[in-house]
C-alpha cells in the first residue's frame, strides 16, 4: 500500500455517506489547512484534512504537481512578518527565507503538533453540499482511481489559498500568437530563460522577481507593465522593511501614513529616476512590490521597461508606446483568481455573475455559519499570522455557536459589524485587488471578533 512517511494512505469504498458527526472537514493541507487543523484540534475538535496532492506544504512544495513555484523563489515579506505567532521560525535564518526553508519550517511545525495523521492525502474534494441544516456532506475523489466516498460533518473550512487558478489576460492576436507563451506557474526551470530574448508581462512581486531572474539569465529582458507601483526595498534603515514600517503600528493612522510616506521618499525618488511612474494611491492602500534588485537592473539596462502590450503579430509583440520586440518566450505573470470550484460560489457569498467570495470579515460564509474560509486574503505582510488568527477564530466560534447561544448572538453581530467596517476598497483591474486588507486594521478585527468569543459564558 502506498504511503506518506509512516502512514498508509487510506483506502476508499463506495459505501454510502459515513457520519463523522461533529468532526470538521478541512480541505488543503497547504499553510492554511496545517493552522487550521492545529488550531481546531486544540480546541477539541476530531478533524480530517484533505489533501489532494500526496505531500504537505502547497505551493511551498515543488513536488507538488500543482505547485506554482517559480525559480529561485524566496518570501517577500521577512521571517519576523511571517513566522506564526506561536511556532517562530529558527533564529539563524535569513530574514528572508527561500521556498526550500519555507517548506522545512512548515514540515516541522506539522510534526511539532503531529498533523500529519490527521492528513488524507491523495484525496481531492470534488464537491460538498449543505444537509440536515447546518452539516455538510463531502464527497471525497481519491487520486487513485478508487469510488468516490461520501462523509457528513459538522462544519467546513476551506484553506486551499489562491495560487492554484492562473489569470490569463487576453490581447489582441494572441490565440494566434507563433512564439512560446508560459504562465509564471509553468516556469518551473530557470534553465529555460538562458541565452533568451524574454518579454515580463505584470508588474507585481512574481513579475518583478521573474523579471530579475531574466535580467541575470536571458540574453535580454524586456518588462512589461501596464500601471505605476510602489517600489519597496527590502532593507530600509538596516533592518527589513515590513519590520521597519510595522514599527509604526502603534501610531494614529494619519501618523503612520505621514511617516510612511517620509520613509519610502527615497526608493520613491529612485524610482522616478528610473522612468517608473508614481501610482494613483498612496504607499499602503495596495500591495508594493518588495524587490531590492530590480531598480538595480532596471538602472543598469538588464531589464527595459514598457507599457501595457497592445497586440501580439506573428512572432512579434507590440506595445502601446508604439514599440515592438520579438521574444523567444513570453512569461504572463499575471497572477491568479480566487477560485474555490468544491462548492457552490452562492454558499460563499458570490453570484452568477460575480463568482468570487464575498465572505463575512474575510472568513465566514454569509450563507452558513459552519462554513468558512481561511487565508483568502492578500495582506502586504505575512499571510501565516493572520491565517492563525483567522483559525483560532473559526474553531471559538464552532466551539459557542451550541454552547452558548447569547454569545452566538453577540458574535454573529459582531461579524456583521465588522464587516460593514471593512475599510478595503477593492480595485477590478485585478483579482488579488480583491483580497487585499490594511493588515493592521484587519488584525485588530480579529482581535474584536475573538474578544466577543471569548467573553465569560451567560449564566
Amino acid at each position: 500500500m502506498p504511503t506518506e512517511g509512516d502512514r498508509p494512505l487510506q483506502e476508499y469504498s463506495s459505501q454510502a455517506a459515513y457520519d463523522r458527526g461533529e468532526a470538521v472537514c478541512v480541505i488543503g493541507a497547504g499553510a492554511s489547512g496545517l493552522i487550521a487543523v492545529k488550531n481546531l484540534r486544540e480546541n477539541g475538535f476530531e478533524v480530517d484534512c484533505y489533501e489532494r496532492d500526496t505531500v504537505l506544504g502547497g505551493l511551498w512544495n515543488p513536488q507538488n504537481q500543482h505547485s506554482p513555484l517559480y525559480p529561485n523563489t524566496h518570501l517577500v515579506t521577512s521571517r519576523s512578518q511571517t513566522e506564526i505567532p506561536d511556532f517562530p521560525m529558527p533564529d539563524d535564518w535569513p530574514d528572508y527565507p527561500s521556498a526550500a526553508q519555507m517548506l522545512d519550517y512548515l514540515t516541522a511545525y506539522a510534526k511539532h503538533f503531529g498533523l500529519s495523521e490527521h492528513i488524507w492525502y491523495g484525496s481531492e474534494i470534488s464537491h460538498l453540499e449543505p444537509v440536515e441544516g447546518s452539516r455538510f456532506e463531502v464527497v471525497v475523489k481519491p487520486a487513485a482511481g478508487n469510488a468516490a466516498r461520501r462523509l457528513r460533518y459538522g462544519a467546513v473550512i476551506i484553506a486551499t489559498g489562491h495560487h492554484w487558478a492562473p489569470n490569463l489576460p487576453t490581447y489582441p492576436g494572441l490565440e494566434e500568437y507563433r512564439g512560446t507563451v508560459l504562465h509564471s506557474s509553468q516556469l518551473k526551470d530557470p534553465s529555460r530563460l538562458r541565452g533568451k530574448h524574454v518579454l515580463v508581462i505584470g508588474g507585481g512581486n512574481s513579475g518583478v522577481d521573474i523579471a530579475c531572474e531574466a535580467a541575470v539569465n536571458a540574453a535580454s529582458c524586456v518588462h512589461s507593465v501596464r500601471r505605476g507601483t510602489w517600489h519597496l526595498p527590502k532593507y530600509l534603515g538596516g533592518e527589513p522593511a515590513d519590520y521597519a514600517l510595522a514599527r509604526l503600528g502603534s501610531r494614529p493612522k494619519f501618523l503612520r501614513r505621514f511617516l510612511a510616506d517620509r520613509i519610502l521618499k527615497g526608493p520613491k525618488r529612485l524610482a522616478e529616476r528610473m522612468g517608473i511612474e508614481t501610482p494613483g494611491h498612496r504607499p499602503g492602500e495596495e500591495e508594493p512590490v518588495r524587490n531590492g534588485r530590480y531598480l538595480e537592473h532596471v538602472g543598469d539596462g538588464s531589464i527595459r521597461r514598457r507599457g501595457e502590450v497592445a497586440r501580439f503579430d506573428g512572432y512579434d509583440v507590440a506595445f502601446a508606446d508604439g514599440t515592438e520586440m520579438r521574444p523567444d518566450l513570453v512569461v504572463l505573470a499575471t497572477g491568479y483568481h480566487p477560485k474555490i470550484t468544491c462548492v457552490s460560489p452562492h454558499l460563499l457569498g458570490g453570484t452568477d455573475e460575480a463568482p468570487h467570495p464575498n465572505l463575512f470579515a474575510r472568513m465566514f460564509s454569509p450563507m452558513m455559519e459552519t462554513l468558512a474560509v481561511a487565508g483568502l486574503v492578500e495582506p502586504g505582510v505575512g499571510v501565516l499570522p493572520i491565517v492563525h488568527w483567522q483559525t483560532h477564530a473559526i474553531s471559538h466560534w464552532l466551539q459557542v455557536r451550541k454552547e452558548d447561544p447569547e454569545r452566538a448572538t453577540n458574535f454573529k453581530s459582531q461579524v456583521r459589524s465588522e464587516a460593514e467596517q471593512d475599510t478595503a476598497r477593492p480595485d477590478g483591474s485585478s483579482p488579488r485587488h480583491r483580497l487585499a486588507v490594511d493588515a493592521e486594521e484587519y488584525l485588530a478585527s480579529l482581535g474584536r471578533i475573538i474578544d466577543t468569543l471569548e467573553q465569560e459564558p451567560a449564566k
